[in-house]
């Protein structure tokens, strides 16, 4: 089974991370690091997908609201149409080389979205996926999003799920550009109050599961 490095990162600025992730997919690709999943958490922050015009469309606030809010908007690269991450929301980003034996763009999907399946099961939560939608849905209302970008079979940018964010930030989008839908949290959807570390565990522990990945907290790196 192979190695999977952990690295906690606390609160990132968004294109600090953009850019760190830049980095680590060439070392990956070179094999100085082994496979690794980024934890963080942004602050507020609306992002832009590569399709058409990377959700600008969606975005519903005009800038002068965003500039009081204090929410920033970037270009990111990945997939997917405009979102929102704020704290609150885990952040995952894996750098993993999908080769030889997972090869398949919407199995890794796939994946990622039974990876936030299975924290919402943890907590007695009923979360499933949508036909012809990508991320994890609590019936009408999306807990997980995700966002990907594979470069030679080598993944960057991921998924953003929802724990005690402020969901009243994505009224100021179309999340994902997805019109009719909602969004919720797993605070939300509990009716009690979760930390964000405490869902970090989860995560890690079905990340590995799903992925066939190991981990040792000495590989561990908090923030």
């Amino acid at each position: 089974m192979r190695t999977l490095e952990i690295r906690r990162l606390g609160v990132v600025r968004y294109q600090e991370a953009l850019a760190l992730q830049r980095a680590l997919v060439e070392e990956r690709r070179a094999d100085h690091v082994p496979d690794l999943l980024l934890l963080l958490q942004h602050p507020a922050v609306i992002t832009l997908g590569v399709k058409g015009d990377g959700g600008r469309s969606n975005i519903v606030a005009g800038a002068s609201r965003l500039a009081q809010l204090g929410i920033d908007i970037s270009e990111t690269g990945r997939g997917g149409d405009v979102t929102y991450h704020g704290q609150g929301q885990i952040v995952g980003y894996p750098i993993l080389d999908l080769r030889p034996d997972r090869c398949d763009v919407r199995r890794y999907v796939r994946d990622i979205e039974e990876v936030m399946i299975r924290v919402c099961a943890d907590y007695g939560v009923p979360a499933t996926r949508l036909e012809g939608l990508t991320g994890t849905w609590i019936g009408n209302d999306k807990i997980g999003a995700i966002g990907v970008r594979i470069s030679r079979w080598i993944t960057s940018h991921g998924f953003a799920f929802n724990v005690n964010t402020n969901l009243d930030h994505f009224d100021l989008i179309v999340p994902c550009g997805i019109s009719g839908r909602g969004v919720t949290s797993l605070q939300r959807a509990t009716g009690r109050e979760i930390s964000v570390s405490e869902v970090d565990d989860a995560v890690i522990r079905h990340f590995c599961d799903v992925f066939e990945r190991e981990t040792t907290n000495a590989m561990q790196k908090s923030a």
